[in-house]
């Protein structure tokens, strides 16, 4: 009779594949891809690194697995916001509050953004799965637009694709910037005060943006 392995070598997949997956998403977003060696993922992931070519095939395949689970979670959270409850400008701009509380709370996610950009996107690109889980999101937006029209609260040739973009980048170059820019102008832009006042800022702009009477 075969005696049973030590808890420490039974091998549970799933487990692992997270484990590998989240010390990924660490070291890409602290160093980049170039920056981010096998074989210390798979030492942070408390894991044998043949076994994590075994899962993943190879760096790259991984990178784009962690691109993949970074926008899956993004667009899961997004999805699940009701936004039918609130008039259709509130509702843009609780997509705002959202953005930016999701930035703060994942400043990886933004950081491999960046990493994958220097890289002309050629991850994403060769994704099978990024397009299905981006699938819905203009959608939201579409549909909030065309509500907005009709409630007479949001004008009505605003462009999803735009809108999204714009909600987007007034979080995105902030943070990628901050320590830059709180060089430059000797403010703390990453202190409290300033992250609630930025807030402020970007929900003017959008409310301002998105009313009927903007030409």
């Amino acid at each position: 009779m075969m005696k049973n392995l030590p808890a420490s070598r039974k091998r549970n997949p799933a487990e692992s594949r997270l484990r590998i997956l989240d010390a990924a998403t660490r070291l890409f977003g602290e160093t980049g891809f170039d920056g981010a060696r096998v074989d210390v993922i798979a030492r942070e992931a408390r894991i044998n690194k043949q076994l994590l070519y075994h899962y993943f095939g190879n760096k790259d395949a991984l990178f784009t697995q962690v691109l993949e689970r970074a926008y899956q979670e993004l667009r899961e959270q997004e999805s699940a916001l009701n936004l039918d409850a609130l008039p259709a400008d509130e509702a843009v701009l609780a997509l705002v509050n959202f953005t930016w509380q999701y930035y703060l709370a994942h400043p990886d996610f933004i950081r491999l953004l960046n990493s994958e950009n220097q890289m002309h996107a050629r991850h994403l690109k060769e994704s099978r799965r990024i397009l299905m889980i981006n699938f819905d999101h203009l959608k939201i937006y579409r549909a909030l637009i065309e509500r907005g029209q009709k409630e007479k609260t949001v004008r009505g040739d605003l462009d999803p694709l735009q809108l999204s973009i714009n909600i987007a980048s007034l979080g995105f170059f902030y943070l990628m910037n901050r320590h830059t820019l709180s060089t430059v102008f000797k403010s703390d832009l990453n202190s409290r005060r300033m992250l609630r006042k930025r807030l402020v800022v970007m929900r003017d702009v959008i409310a301002r943006w998105i009313r009927p009477d903007v030409k």
